[in-house]
């Protein structure tokens, strides 16, 4: 089921680096946060306990892939794992690989900087990003065959 108004069934939402029957994982294109990912749930669902227990088993070994590839390939200071949707009531989990210099942290993403953006790490971050959504993509594909 999807509905035509959810933003998350209309498009794709960010760089599609895996697209399963059951979700799917982008790189979100948040200004300052190039590790920034979402696992998209393909059903419009808006609650995790919507899912059967199979479905969230599954739903969370997608979450631990693109962490697990996040730390692999950036070390990052903490993973950041929310599923808010307050603003979109379709489920979806962020994943976000956070860095001391990053202009929000400690904080959430979401709340007012701390700091300016520095500019340098976040490219030298981006650049590194293609390895890390190799990594995810290879996990899942792998993952898939156990479905």
């Amino acid at each position: 089921m999807s509905d035509s108004t959810c933003p998350l069934c209309a498009a794709t939402g960010g760089a599609l680096v895996f697209q399963g029957e059951k979700f799917r994982v982008i790189r979100a294109m948040e200004a300052g946060f190039p590790a920034f990912y979402r696992v998209v749930w393909t059903a419009h669902v808006a609650e995790f306990s919507d899912l059967d227990p199979s479905d969230r088993v599954l739903c969370m070994a997608a979450v631990c892939a693109v962490e697990q590839a996040l730390r692999e390939h950036l070390q990052p200071t903490k993973i950041n794992l929310a599923a808010l949707g307050n603003v979109v009531a379709h489920l979806h989990w962020h994943v976000i690989a956070r860095f001391d210099w990053d202009s929000h942290f400690p904080a959430p993403v979401w709340s007012a900087p701390q700091r300016p953006v520095d500019s340098a790490a976040v490219a030298a971050l981006a650049a590194r990003l293609e390895d890390v959504d190799g990594t995810i993509e290879r996990a899942l594909s792998e993952m898939r065959a156990a479905w």
